[in-house]
């Protein structure tokens, strides 16, 4: 039962706190409203744990430890990093925070010698690779669609396409998310859970949970403080965050949802010509994303000597 509760806490914080990051833009856009977006959005986060959560459970799982509890004490302590964040307004990085708790929790049990450095390395990559890889897939998608979108002369037939594509991006974002992040809340448990199913279930479903009661507060963070967007802007930023997420699930690593929407909406205000609202915004994120993983790791590391 341990198990089960911890990961159901950290996935209703991780789902609160990464609506901000699938759906922020298009709901500070106006594109869609936020009860409604996040009931159906919660159904495709289910759908994406379920059909391509696994390599990325596999993987993660890979670094903890086979102490009883260890799983236990990361899935809180990620938690409680998490929900400290989302209280002060800025979308943490379950990735960043489940990792730190595990090597924190590692360093502990097993020593520096007995680690394995090299997933912690791909996962550590990951870390830089996310944003700057978001804002180059933003930046080509903008060119692209806005190239196709010039061919329709009527203006409204503009808007309907706009906003008819924009909830699709939403869904594909909320699948992705699902996808890739899963990992995060069962994968330290994994070995403890009956199947690889009923993990991505459980992950997803704590995510889900999440996603329908999330903060608006990290919403208006994302979707309002970084760039100014307008609704074409924050379809492209959603469909370029979507595409990170599932390309890194593919090879089986979670990635930061926070991270792949700040360098999907740079990098679509770079593409439509506006800077940066707030350079204080984007480093009090950097802040929060590198203080994550060692505020985790010390409550792991002290609280693992308890159990």
């Amino acid at each position: 039962m341990l198990y089960v509760l911890s990961a159901i806490f950290l996935g209703w914080i991780l789902g609160a706190n990464n609506t901000a990051s699938i759906f922020g833009p298009g709901i500070a856009s106006g594109v869609f409203s936020h009860r409604k977006v996040t009931l159906i959005g919660s159904v495709f986060v289910v759908f994406g744990a379920m059909i391509n959560g696994s390599e990325g459970l596999k993987n993660l799982s890979s670094l903890g430890s086979n102490y009883p509890y260890d799983g236990v004490v990361v899935l809180l302590c990620a938690g409680l990093a998490m929900l400290m964040l989302t209280r002060i307004g800025f979308p943490a990085s379950a990735t960043q925070t489940v990792l730190g708790g595990m090597i924190g929790v590692g360093l502990m049990r097993l020593g520096v010698a007995s680690m394995n450095w090299h997933m912690v390395a791909r996962f550590l990559l990951s870390w830089v690779l996310t944003p700057f890889f978001a804002a180059l897939v933003a930046f080509f998608i903008y060119h692209v669609l806005a190239f196709f979108l010039r061919k329709i002369r009527r203006t409204q037939v503009q808007d309907i396409f706009i906003y008819t594509v924009s909830w699709l991006a939403g869904l594909y974002d909320a699948y992705a998310l699902g996808a890739n992040n899963v990992a995060n809340v069962t994968g330290p448990v994994l070995v403890h859970l009956p199947s690889m199913g009923i993990a991505a279930l459980l992950g997803g479903s704590s995510i889900a949970l999440g996603v329908i009661f999330s903060s608006k507060k990290v919403i208006d963070t994302v979707g309002k403080q970084i760039v100014s967007l307008d609704h074409f802007s924050s379809l492209v930023a959603m469909l370029a965050q979507a595409t990170t997420l599932l390309t890194f699930s593919f090879i089986g690593i979670p990635v930061a949802a926070s991270q792949a929407i700040v360098g999907g909406v740079i990098g679509a205000g770079y593409a439509r010509g506006v800077k940066l609202s707030s350079w204080k915004t984007v480093l009090g994120m950097m802040s929060a994303w590198l203080l994550a993983p060692i505020a985790s790791g010390i409550l792991s590391a002290f609280a693992c000597r308890f159990f």
